[in-house]
C-alpha cells in the first residue's frame, strides 16, 4: 500500500519537486496550498489531518521575505515558528512525522566562521527571519513528536518560489537579458541547493527511518557573486557583472557572511553527499530548457 504524504507549501518550488519524486515512487502526495490548510489555524490543521490521515506530513511552507520580518516580526514568527509548532503538536498526537525544513540562516553570528557548520554546532542568526526560523526549529523539538528537521540554502527549481516570484538563477537571467547592470555581493558564502537535488535526499533520508536534524545541501560553496558568474557561463549569456562588498548592497536584514552547511550527519546515516553546486546548476539550466513553469 501506498503511503500518503502531506505536502504544505505544495505549490512552491520544493514541494511540487517532492510531489513529483514520490509520484514517481508509486506513493500518494497531496499538495497543499495556504488556502487548503491555513497553518495560523490549529483547528484547520487537526480538521485537514484527520481529513487525509497522512503517514508523514512535510513542511516546505515558509515566511521566507528576508528583508521585511525585519518590520514584521510577528508575521514572520507567526508561519516560522508558532504554525509549525501547532503543526508537530497536531502530527505528535496522531503518530504522524513531521519533516520540517529549515534555513542556513540559523548561522551568522560567528563572523570568523571558515568551516561548513555541523548539526551540533552551536546557532546564531542575525535577522529576524533567521530568529524566527530557529525558534520553530526548538519548538517542533519542544513537542517532542517524532520529526526530521532539514536545514538547506540557496534554494532554486523551475517551479520558481510561489510568493516571492522567481529564484535567484532566474532573477540574474532576467536582469541580464535586460541589459541592465549587475552588482552581486562577494564575501557572503554558502551553497546554493537545486530543489529536485535536495527533494531527492530528503526522500532517501526518509527510507533511512531516521529522526532528528539533518542538513541537505549541494556540495561545495561559493559566493553569491562567483553562483551568478557560472550561471551566466553555463547559460552562455554576456552579462556586466561586477563583484562588491556587502556594504555597498546595504539590506534591512544582514545575512550571514559565511553560512555553508556540512552534510556529515546526512552521509553518516548512508545517504550519500549531493553532487557539486556547479553540476546541479547545469542540470538546472537544462530543465529549464525542457520546462515552462507555472506563473
Amino acid at each position: 500500500m501506498p503511503r500518503t504524504y502531506a505536502i504544505i507549501g505544495g505549490a512552491g518550488q520544493l514541494g511540487r519537486d517532492l510531489a513529483r519524486l514520490l509520484a514517481e515512487q508509486g506513493e500518494q502526495a497531496v499538495p497543499l496550498t495556504r488556502a487548503q490548510l491555513d497553518l495560523t489555524t490549529p483547528a484547520h490543521i487537526s480538521r485537514v489531518l484527520d481529513e487525509l490521515r497522512p503517514s508523514v506530513v512535510i513542511n516546505c511552507a515558509a515566511y521566507n521575505y528576508v528583508d521585511r520580518a525585519q518590520t514584521e516580526p510577528e508575521a514572520a514568527f507567526a508561519v516560522n515558528a508558532l504554525a509549525p509548532f501547532h503543526l508537530a503538536q497536531a502530527c505528535r498526537d496522531r503518530a504522524i512525522l513531521l519533516v520540517h525544513f529549515s534555513t542556513d540562516y540559523v548561522f551568522g553570528l560567528d563572523t570568523t566562521r571558515q568551516q561548513p557548520y555541523r548539526t551540533t554546532d552551536p546557532p546564531g542568526p542575525v535577522s529576524v527571519y533567521g530568529a524566527s526560523k530557529l525558534a520553530g526549529e526548538a519548538l517542533v523539538r519542544a513537542v517532542a513528536g517524532p520529526h526530521l528537521i532539514i536545514r538547506t540554502c540557496g534554494l532554486y527549481g523551475v517551479h520558481g518560489t510561489g510568493g516571492k516570484g522567481g529564484n535567484f538563477v532566474e532573477t540574474m537571467l532576467r536582469l541580464a537579458g535586460q541589459g541592465k547592470p549587475l552588482r552581486v555581493v562577494n564575501d557572503q558564502h554558502c551553497t546554493p541547493s537545486y530543489t529536485v537535488d535536495v527533494a531527492r535526499a530528503t526522500l532517501e533520508l526518509l527510507a533511512t527511518g531516521q529522526t532528528g536534524l539533518f542538513h541537505v545541501v549541494n556540495s561545495g560553496d561559493c559566493t553569491w557573486y562567483a553562483f551568478a558568474q557560472t550561471i551566466f557561463r553555463l547559460a552562455g549569456v554576456a552579462a556586466d557583472l561586477t563583484p562588491i562588498p556587502s556594504s555597498e548592497y546595504p539590506t534591512p536584514a544582514r545575512r550571514p557572511s559565511y553560512s555553508v552547511l556540512a552534510t556529515d550527519a546526512l552521509e553518516a546515516v548512508g545517504v550519500p553527499p549531493l553532487r557539486p553546486w556547479p553540476d546541479a546548476l547545469a542540470a538546472y539550466l537544462l530543465e529549464r530548457q525542457q520546462h515552462t513553469p507555472a506563473r
